[in-house]
């Protein structure tokens, strides 16, 4: 079995956004390549584009099981209620564990560079910053609530 939490800290340590790490990690569940997971939640980094809304792990998390577990049939109101309750379970772990799911609350106190401009990957980035741990947290939440262990 893959440790997806071990798996996101290397993506996101590659250069990948927090939430392209969390989304692309979980291929083996979502049958998305690294390319195609890392274009379809590469718009969530930063709180979405760097807004600093919901955490980009959150999200990539959400895109996760959205595919594993999400519904299609717009009138199939149960699928609907079961997978929105999904999504706030899995929300509720999160900020349980880290005290919010906003990016700007999470990165309360960190000195981040203004605008929407990305910031270098420097060894002072890593070390200021919660986004790795965070990466990892969404993994091991995501991996608990598929029923998903992995290789230790």
């Amino acid at each position: 079995m893959i440790d997806h939490a071990q798996r996101a800290r290397e993506l996101f340590m590659q250069g990948y956004n927090c939430a392209q790490a969390v989304a692309c990690a979980f291929g083996d569940v979502t049958g998305l390549d690294v390319d195609e997971a890392a274009r379809l939640s590469s718009s969530f980094g930063g709180g979405l584009g760097r807004l600093r809304e919901v955490c980009g792990t959150v999200s990539g998390a959400a895109i996760v099981l959205g595919i594993a577990k999400g519904y299609s049939d717009p009138k199939d109101y149960e699928a609907k209620k079961a997978h929105y309750a999904l999504v706030q379970e899995f929300a509720r772990r999160f900020r349980e564990a880290n005290g919010a799911i906003v990016c700007r609350e999470l990165l309360s106190g960190v000195e981040v560079a203004p605008g929407g401009v990305p910031e270098a990957r420097t060894e002072e980035f890593y070390k200021k910053r919660p986004c790795l741990r965070l990466a990892e947290c969404s993994a091991r939440i995501l991996e608990e609530m598929l029923g998903l262990s992995p290789n230790v």
